[in-house]
């Protein structure tokens, strides 16, 4: 079934890879207008996803990231505007040399190919990777989840009348839509016509495309996020960093999962810190060390607590054994309390996936150190774990969160999206 799905890619990649990028361009604009256009027909599609969503019991996280609103809506299309006025990496040349024997070379961006998108819940994936692939000159097959059929086929209808529109191959995005999930492992399979796997989603897809793909993948996404306070912060900067990146959206991968404390500042910070995030719903799994600095905090105690004798707030538990491991994508928070800077980054070389981690600190030593032992695919300094995405990076959107180490690390925005070739000039040179 998809052998032809991919050789239709393969030739609209080569169309493309042709284009002017006011053509590009063009198309991508002419879709920003369409997603508006169409804003109706797309919310209603989606609003019969939500239902079905909710009906099967999917968590509240799930459901979020399934929605589609008016504001985000035009948040999408926003982002497609914005992928439209950024530079055209494909035929910048760079790393220009005149050889001894008067060759000259240099390389050039081309596009990668044809890219295959495997995506659970988030319909604004379908629009993100079909501008930046546009705007590429890649071609791509999409496969979303079955629980986003209605709402993937309502966007994929308005890209490709976009495309009609300006002209460019129906089939640079081609969508899949059997919800059978012998789907993936073909699509997993179509190395003559697919260049590179991308899937966004849970750990389990991420494992599954790795174990079963003969086409190269790039992985990541996966985000155990933690923040270190350390002795020399300022207290109410970063209750608010850290109020920012836990409750702004909670169940995306960039949300905040782990806050590691200086000793020295806990019995001051945690307390307030537990206070002004409880009031948002937030719950705590806290280390031991962090218990005993928590006894003291206002509000409502918690009878059942592990350490009665400590009468902890409502919304903390004591952590258990794999807590800070886990993703939590929703209101819930990991704390521990550190003797040192070397203590915090061993906790996050043992326990990070290499998503996004930072420190808080007035201390320009500390923030070295943490920069340059913190192999993270972004490490920040004073700042949200919030702003791993490609559209705050100013990228305009992304296809992925990359968090290994080959081709492409963090938000995968237009360059990630093109390889280079060689191209080399002579005047009838020949090798002696």
């Amino acid at each position: 079934m998809l052998i032809e799905v991919g050789a239709r890619a393969r030739q609209a990649a080569r169309t493309l890879a042709r284009l002017s990028t006011e053509a590009k361009d063009r198309g991508l604009n002419l879709l920003a207008d369409a997603l508006i256009a169409h804003q109706a027909v797309i919310l209603a599609a989606n609003q019969a996803d939500v239902r079905a969503a909710q009906q099967a019991g999917l968590s509240p996280a799930m459901v979020d990231r399934l929605t589609l609103t008016p504001a985000r809506l035009e948040g999408i299309a926003a982002d497609v505007r914005s992928v439209a006025s950024l530079p055209d990496p494909v035929g910048e040349t760079f790393e220009s040399k005149t050889l001894a024997n008067g060759l000259r070379a240099h390389k050039r961006r081309v596009p990668l190919g044809v890219l295959g998108v495997i995506y659970e819940s988030r319909p604004n994936v379908t629009i993100d990777v079909a501008g930046l692939a546009l705007k590429t000159g890649n071609a791509v097959i999409l496969r979303g989840g079955s629980e986003t059929l209605r709402s993937n086929r309502a966007l994929v209808e308005v890209v490709h009348q976009a495309l009609r529109a300006a002209n460019l191959p129906v089939d640079a995005v081609q969508f899949i839509d059997d919800p059978d999930r012998a789907r993936v492992t073909e699509l997993l399979h179509l190395d003559a016509y697919v260049d590179l796997i991308i899937p966004r989603g849970g750990n389990p897809l991420h494992e599954f495309c790795r174990h079963n793909s003969s086409i190269p993948v790039i992985t990541g996404g996966i985000g155990i996020c933690h923040l270190f306070v350390d002795e020399t912060v300022d207290l109410n900067a970063a209750c608010r960093v850290i109020h920012n990146a836990k409750t702004q959206r909670p169940t995306v991968c960039n949300a905040l999962d782990t806050v590691l404390v200086h000793r020295s500042r806990a019995a001051e910070f945690l307390p307030a810190l537990v206070q002004m995030l409880s009031a948002d719903g937030v719950v705590f799994r806290a280390d031991p060390s962090a218990l005993a600095f928590l006894a003291s905090t206002p509000g409502p105690k918690n009878a059942a607590a592990a350490d009665r004798d400590l009468a902890l707030p409502e919304s903390v538990r004591l952590a258990g054994p794999q807590d800070f491991d886990t993703e939590w994508l929703s209101l819930v928070l990991g704390l521990k309390v550190v003797d040192s800077l070397a203590e915090a980054m061993e906790h996050i070389h043992l326990h990070s996936t290499g998503h996004s981690d930072g420190i808080l600190t007035s201390n320009e030593e500390n923030a070295r150190r943490f920069m340059e032992e913190i192999d993270s695919a972004l490490v920040y300094v004073n700042a949200s774990t919030r702003f791993t995405d490609g559209s705050q990076l100013g990228l305009g959107a992304e296809v992925a969160i990359s968090t290994q180490r080959l081709h492409a690390r963090g938000p995968m925005g237009l360059r990630e999206l093109t390889t280079y070739k060689w191209v080399v000039v002579g005047d009838y040179h020949v090798r002696g």
